[in-house]
């Protein structure tokens, strides 16, 4: 009788331990609809653990979309940019403890009629669940979470460096033109060497008529600034500017040195100052919610700016 009990209850214990299995390959299966690709669902929030949904919103949604773009593989998680649809099989699920396991999935590629690009290999790849509040969720996915918090933390470094850098050119040049409303610079940064910076720096006052900025005053000022990190603030301490007129030339030689013929490239193309212009103010009216859409200068018809 013993000997029976003993394998009822060993049989009961394997069939657990199948349904269990099966259950996380099921729920691996259902957490691969949320992967991201060129997007970051809504409702992928309630199949994500929060530090990781938080930290693909980041990347998606609160840096500027030049800057996110760097590292493509934020958008082309499995597909790429080839119009195709993610087809995934999970493989095998490994628990690695009580809450946490390891899906092996493998991607392959097919067109939006169903049929499986031929020219596309089958892909393998690592979906991290967690167990939380008694359900499975992603909680990585080929270890990108840990890019994606290094790579938050070196924005965030540079936007420090950015807003300071900003700071100085509105308080320290700013205060030499005539001035508007709003000023705000436009940086175009030429080489950054830890806290030393050479960049073609604009800078510029705007006054408000409806949803335009007018552009009242302003100039160039290029050269390398100086900085200094103390108690985790950015600081300039001094800006070594080219001088105007005969001598700007040998001056900017002087200054940017070997980043010479990238700074003359920059600051000769008035497109691609355009286009920096048009980006970093739509980056400004965003943080600041304000109510402008388009810039405008003296006797030019009004831009639209560029809306992140």
């Amino acid at each position: 009788m013993k000997r029976t009990i003993i394998i009822l209850t060993a049989a009961l214990l394997l069939t657990s331990c199948v349904d269990s299995e099966k259950q996380l390959m099921e729920r691996a299966a259902e957490l691969c609809k949320y992967i991201p690709d060129h997007e970051l669902l809504e409702q992928s929030r309630d199949y994500m653990t929060e530090d990781f949904y938080s930290v693909l919103d980041t990347m998606f949604y609160r840096l500027p979309n030049h800057e996110a773009m760097d590292h493509e593989w934020l958008y082309y998680f499995v597909t790429g940019n080839g119009g195709t649809i993610a087809d995934y099989e999970v493989v095998s699920v490994e628990k690695t403890d009580k809450s946490h396991a390891v899906a092996t999935i493998k991607v392959r590629q097919k067109w939006e009629d169903g049929s499986f690009d031929p020219e596309s290999d089958i892909e393998e790849h690592r979906l991290f669940m967690e167990k939380v509040g008694g359900r499975w969720l992603m909680a990585d996915f080929d270890e990108h979470k840990a890019d994606c918090i290094h790579y938050i933390a070196i924005n965030r470094e540079e936007q420090a460096v950015r807003a300071a850098i900003s700071d100085y050119l509105v308080s320290e040049i700013g205060e030499h033109y005539l001035k508007g409303e709003l000023c705000i610079p436009t940086l175009m940064m030429v080489h950054e060497d830890s806290l030393y910076v050479y960049g073609d720096f604009w800078v510029m006052w705007y006054t408000a008529a409806g949803d335009t900025l007018k552009c009242l005053s302003g100039g160039n000022h290029s050269g390398l600034m100086t900085l200094e990190k103390k108690d985790g603030i950015y600081n300039v301490l001094s800006f070594e500017q080219t001088v105007d007129g005969a001598g700007n030339e040998a001056s900017a030689k002087r200054i940017f040195g070997e980043y010479y013929d990238i700074y003359q490239n920059m600051h000769s193309n008035e497109q691609v100052r355009e286009a920096v212009r048009r980006e970093q103010l739509g980056e400004y009216v965003k943080q600041n919610s304000l109510p402008y859409h388009y810039y405008q200068d003296y006797g030019w018809p009004a831009v639209k700016i560029d809306e992140n």
